[in-house]
């Protein structure tokens, strides 16, 4: 949620920041405008009232101790009415603050100045890339059809239990599958992350709190009846450890990992875009999360960006990095790099991660503050990244280092399969 003193200060700033993501801010901003107006116009008044209603209380307290209480009676009159006056403005401040709340929470991050213009992924830039796109052999099947000539993944036993978008992994599948997740914690692991393990439904606050609520509130499963929702990655509940947290400077920055399964009800277009394991409704994911000091918070999105490039290259994947253009970003983000391996049996770019600083825009939300040796308290920023989700990794290798005896196991995974190829 962007502060409401940037917007005020910065208007004009903050407009054309919202504008450059094609997010149409023309009439909400200034109606979160006033309503901040008449917010603090009747703190002021509230204020006043509460001053006035004490100094009569304090009067009417010397006259009964000094024995002249008939002299305090009209005062005790008074007193009464401002009593009723500032309830009467306390109704009307929540009410205000209320509306400018669910205004604000309508309102988009602004994107960071060197976030490019554009409004498709094909304006996304190409910032980075590296290694070579294998020549497959004649007769290389993509990776749905490999998962059925392996037995590795059963995509029609899924529908049968619960649907498509739920893939049930098998055999050597299934242990490939848990080898990329301990092989993931343990990069993380040793990069300084903390593991942790949250839960895999969340409330409502926490929803509001990293900001899938209300923006994507259409696209989480919903527990109704105990307003519960499944975690559409776990970001969402890492992020709220921290939730109404007070921290001291020096316990920054705080770095965090977590696997857990992924719930998205998100609906997919038809076609090979989303066959397999391009779109699921639950996968596996790897998050990796950030609490920094404000000045620090771009110098650890680089060195996430990093850390995700060292995974890739141990796996031996081919891919690339996009900087995403204002109109492609994540509602919460002020700066995403998304990161794409190629699949050679597909024969495109597969997305894979994104690591993002959405500086305080979800801290705000969060009320996550720290505060500095010299007293001053502050919003810390967040960040968050996947290391890695697991659907389209799995694609890629089963993919990409498939041979015409089998398929073969990166080196760095064989300590965690147990095995050098598939066959």
């Amino acid at each position: 949620m962007l502060q409401i003193q940037a917007i005020r200060e910065n208007t004009d700033k903050v407009i054309q920041a919202l504008n450059k993501r094609g997010f149409q801010s023309d009439e909400i901003i200034p109606k979160i405008l006033d309503l901040d107006a008449s917010r603090r116009e009747t703190q002021t008044e509230l204020d006043q009232v509460l001053a006035e209603s004490n100094q009569l209380s304090e009067s009417i307290g010397k006259l009964f101790k000094s024995g002249k209480a008939s002299e305090a009676e009209p005062l005790k009159a008074k007193s009464g009415e401002l009593k009723e006056k500032s309830k009467e403005l306390n109704e009307k401040l929540h009410e205000i603050a209320g509306e400018l709340e669910n205004l604000l929470y309508q309102v988009p991050n602004t994107p960071n100045e060197i976030v490019p213009e554009g409004k498709t992924p094909e304006e996304n830039e190409v910032v980075f890339s590296k290694g070579e796109i294998p020549s497959l052999h004649a007769g290389a099947k993509p990776h749905w059809e490999l998962a059925s000539d392996y037995d590795l993944i059963d995509f029609e036993l899924g529908v049968k239990i619960s649907g498509a978008g739920f893939p049930v992994y098998k055999g050597k599948g299934a242990r490939l599958q848990r080898a990329l997740i301990n092989f993931f914690l343990d990069q993380n692991i040793a990069a300084g992350y903390a593991e942790v393990q949250p839960p895999h439904l969340i409330n409502e606050a926490s929803g509001y709190g990293t900001g899938q609520l209300p923006d994507k509130e259409g696209q989480m499963y919903h527990v109704t009846g105990d307003d519960l929702y499944l975690i559409p990655t776990a970001e969402v509940p890492v992020t709220n450890i921290l939730r109404d947290s007070l921290l001291k400077e020096e316990e920054l920055p705080i770095a965090m990992t977590a696997y857990t399964p992924c719930f998205r009800r998100e609906a997919g277009s038809y076609g090979a875009d989303v066959r397999g394991l391009n779109r699921l409704h639950q996968f596996d994911k790897v998050e990796i999360v950030r609490v920094e000091k404000p000045e620090n918070s771009y110098q650890a999105l680089d060195q996430m960006v990093e850390h995700v490039k060292t995974i890739l290259e141990a796996l031996d994947l081919p891919y690339r990095i996009l900087r995403l253009c204002a109109g492609d970003m994540g509602f919460t983000s002020a700066l995403t790099y998304d990161f794409e391996v190629y699949s050679a049996a597909q024969n495109r770019w597969l997305e894979i991660s994104s690591v993002s600083n959405f500086e305080t825009f979800q801290s705000n939300r969060l009320k996550l503050r720290y505060k500095s040796k010299d007293g001053k308290k502050a919003l810390a920023h967040t960040l968050n990244g996947s290391a890695l989700a697991l659907p389209r990794v799995l694609a890629a290798l089963l993919e990409n280092h498939q041979h015409e005896d089998g398929i073969h196991i990166p080196t760095a995974l064989q300590a965690y399969t147990h095995f050098s190829k598939i066959d």
